[in-house]
């Protein structure tokens, strides 16, 4: 497998998992009263202002033969954790996690808290309200939330290679393979590789803004029309 099909696999899992996982956190964080909520807030955003050697050492002890997560990894499955495709993965979820969590907590908040009230007079649940307001209005937020993790991911570096090593067809992403082409000289190689996140970069970035200013919306409508 190349670098970067193993890079886009790898943003598409974590993206995934994080919108599955980042949801209902996010939603808590939007709702909840409890005053000391601020502590689980700044664990959310920690990966933003941490160093990503630092966050990847951790990770790299944790799931380490001798690691809780690595120690539970070989008895359920008989292998370690750490330089795997898998490791990457979890790791990855942890250093992309606040680039879900923050946009759905953001799209959460905007909505009008009197759509809200008013489906809570009507007698549907908070499951139901969820469902038929809550999600249909922050679909941006959401697609924010996939959007930035899978960019996120896509050119993560320090992470990945405190975690995965440089192993090829399993753990070398596209960021590491360029860096080990620029050490060689491969500058046409390395060019080629940069050039396809860049574009790649681009054409997220425009997806994500895309949906916020809702440029899909037809210009022509029932009531425009006459």
């Amino acid at each position: 497998m190349s670098s970067l099909a193993l890079s886009f696999e790898l943003a598409v899992c974590v993206a995934a998992i994080l919108l599955l996982i980042g949801t209902p956190i996010a939603y808590w964080l939007a709702y909840s009263n409890w005053q000391g909520k601020f502590l689980l807030e700044s664990i959310v955003a920690l990966p933003l202002v941490l160093p990503p050697t630092v966050l990847g050492f951790y990770a790299l002890l944790a799931m380490g033969p001798h690691g809780p997560l690595g120690k539970l990894w070989i008895a359920l499955f008989g292998h370690g954790l750490a330089f795997t495709f898998t490791g990457l993965v979890l790791a990855s979820v942890v250093y992309s996690f606040p680039f879900a969590v923050q946009p759905l907590i953001a799209s959460f908040e905007g909505i009008d808290r009197k759509l809200l009230d008013a489906s809570a007079v009507l007698g549907a649940g908070k499951w139901r309200t969820f469902r038929r307001v809550i999600l249909p209005l922050s679909l941006p937020g959401a697609v924010t939330a996939l959007v930035l993790s899978f960019a996120h991911t896509l050119g993560e570096f320090g992470v990945v290679l405190m975690v995965g090593g440089n192993l090829a067809g399993v753990t070398r992403t596209a960021s590491i393979d360029i860096y080990d082409r620029v050490q060689t000289l491969e500058y046409g190689e390395a060019n080629h590789l940069a050039m396809l996140l860049l574009i790649t970069a681009f054409a997220v970035l425009c997806l994500v803004y895309a949906v916020n200013r809702r440029v899909w919306t037809p210009a022509w409508t029932p009531w425009t029309s006459k």
